[in-house]
């Protein structure tokens, strides 16, 4: 937002136009204590000093870093400056500060100027302006030396049962969902507490085990596009028929009505069921996309090698499995089935294809995300990218588009997993955005493309990992050639990491992504990947080196009723902060 008074910052800084102008009201409150000539020599200085509260190094000029010293109540001043501002404006010092260290240091030049004097003199005024070496990268993402962004995260939730999924119904309550791998879906409320009592509980229902790494389970969930009005969201789960038959299971449910907290369980509306014919690679995403469709993302069946039929379910348009399938859950009704199918489908009219499919060649998909746009621009808005877990060499990052072949069984990333099939059938395959071997990890967990308020310098950074090794990276655009580059993230050290609340370590088993109404970042991850270990933690990503102006992303959440126990959230890891003062006192 533009910036009357301190200008020199408009372009970057810390300020926004509301605090602009309580600056611009202080300086004129000061002057007018002083007549024409006084303004002419000590407005600039005035001026000057007043405007660092907007300067990009701001928290450096005042000390506040360094969360274990009280903040500067006049930015850190080099000292010929200092010397000159004391020597010719000594009588304002009191109108610009009722500090009483700083007013009794008045008395003596060199008194005051050590007052202000900073621990790093590299940071300042006015020298830091000068500083080359800080300015180059000044607000960029703080790097290493081999090129890992440096992040920070804050603690959300924990003590959950490999949660699978967070999700928020978009309703303006900035509530959001975890839903555990059991079956059991629990809320959170914007100030961090947790209802005592779940949203949905499924547990009976759903088929899951404690053996490490079983697949089973809750596995999906999506709020319906018009859940405010309709109070409608949908499921996907394991189960085991009455004919012990594996399936997965689609299903439609409601909220009371007089509690939009909990779910009608008895709502249940069952869109879908798939027969498993293994164990293994289920899916589980489901997500409406920017159309208002459902889309369902399916495995292939399970087993090494999709060995179902002669080219496998992947490759198998008459199947269900091995796809992305999209749905009209609101349209008219077809052939005796509960939903509609959109009319634009890819292959309705294909003899043969299922017209549910809407992309094919599919392994395991596991978490996909809708891009929600730059928020100036709009650009990269409902793009839907997924992460496909691969089989013995690749994992690979995709953007769906309608009616495109994947690749799988024909292809593992960029290579050839089925030779003959890749030889005759794989020409027009849709090939990755980025796919990676298992040297770096072995199985992908999708992420989301960041487009929340925070974080600037995120805006475009597609952000995900990998659920063996605890591996979280980027990809970022190049816009003129579209193709993708890696980079890795990796916690930031006691140089970036030491504020409050911020930690820099967290458990390696990353599960799932996450997105928050405001658009803002999460990981869900445990440290033992069995459906009844109560290990789980939610995560939010934290770019410590630029944020939004003050005040730019403040929201109000619409108020919400609540009948159960709010529990309140007390978090097990210990922050950076602490640590280093259990450091500082050993």
């Amino acid at each position: 937002m533009h910036l009357e008074f301190c200008s020199q910052y408009e372009e970057f800084g810390c300020c926004d136009q509301e605090k602009d102008n309580i600056i611009a009201e202080r300086y004129w409150s000061i002057m007018d204590h002083y007549d024409y000539k006084e303004q002419e020599l000590c407005g600039g200085y005035v001026k000057d000093i007043l405007c660092q509260e907007c300067s990009p190094y701001a928290a450096h000029l005042y000390d506040a870093e360094d969360p274990r010293t009280p903040l500067m109540a006049l930015p850190g001043l080099c000292f010929p400056y200092c010397s000159d501002f004391y020597f010719n404006c000594r009588s304002i010092i009191s109108l610009m500060t009722d500090n009483k260290n700083i007013l009794e240091s008045t008395k003596d030049r060199d008194q005051f100027c050590h007052l202000l004097e900073l621990p790093d003199p590299d940071y300042c005024f006015p020298d830091v302006l000068q500083n080359m070496a800080l300015n180059k990268k000044l607000g960029a993402v703080v790097e290493d030396q081999e090129g890992c962004l440096k992040m920070c995260l804050v603690e959300v939730a924990n003590g959950l049962r490999n949660p699978v999924l967070m999700v928020h119904a978009n309703d303006g309550t900035h509530r959001m969902f975890v839903a555990e791998q059991v079956g059991i879906v629990w809320v959170y409320l914007p100030n961090g507490g947790r209802l005592e009592e779940p949203f949905l509980y499924l547990q009976e229902s759903v088929v899951s085990s404690p053996w490490h790494g079983d697949e089973r389970g809750l596995l999906g969930m999506a709020f319906h596009p018009k859940h405010r009005r309709n109070g409608k969201f949908y499921v996907y789960y394991s189960i085991i028929d009455d004919e012990y038959v594996e399936k997965i299971r689609i299903s439609e449910f409601r909220v009371f009505y007089y509690d939009i907290n909990r779910a009608d369980r008895n709502s249940e509306r069952i869109i879908l069921e798939i027969v498993e014919p293994f164990r293994n690679h289920n899916g589980g995403q489901i997500l409406f996309g920017v159309d208002g469709y459902l889309y369902i993302f399916t495995g292939d069946g399970g087993e090494l090698g999709d060995p179902h039929g002669e080219f496998g379910n992947g490759q198998n348009k008459s199947a269900l499995l091995g796809k992305v399938l999209r749905i009209d859950v609101d349209g008219e009704r077809v052939a005796g089935k509960p939903y509609g199918i959109p009319p634009d489908n890819p292959f309705v009219s294909e003899r043969y294809a299922a017209p549910e499919v809407y992309a094919y060649g599919v392994r395991n998909m596991w978490r996909c995300s809708v891009d929600q746009g730059d928020p100036v621009t709009g650009k990269g808005r409902g793009r839907i990218f997924c992460g496909d877990v691969g089989q013995s060499r690749y994992e690979e990052v995709d953007i769906i588009i309608k009616g495109g072949n994947y690749g799988w069984r024909a292809k593992e990333g960029f290579e050839c997993f089925d030779i003959m099939l890749c030889l005759n059938s794989s020409l027009h395959d849709v090939l990755p955005i980025f796919a990676y071997g298992h040297n770096v990890g072995k199985s992908v967990t999708g992420g989301y493309v960041y487009r929340g308020c925070e974080y600037p310098n995120l805006n475009g950074l597609y952000i995900f990992g990998d659920f063996m090794n605890g591996r979280l990276m980027a990809l970022h655009e190049d816009v003129t050639t579209k193709q993708w580059t890696k980079q890795d993230i990796c916690m930031g050290d006691s140089t970036v990491c030491a504020f409050p609340k911020l930690i820099n370590t967290y458990t390696n088993f990353i599960i799932s992504f996450a997105e928050d109404e405001a658009g803002e970042l999460y990981f869900l991850s445990t440290s033992h990947p069995t459906s009844l270990s109560p290990y789980g933690t939610v995560y939010r990503l934290v770019d410590p080196s630029r944020r939004a102006p003050p005040g730019k992303c403040t929201y109000r959440p619409v108020p919400v009723k609540t009948t159960s126990k709010v529990v309140p959230f007390v978090p097990r890891e210990r922050k950076y902060i602490e640590f280093l003062s259990v450091v500082v006192s050993y």
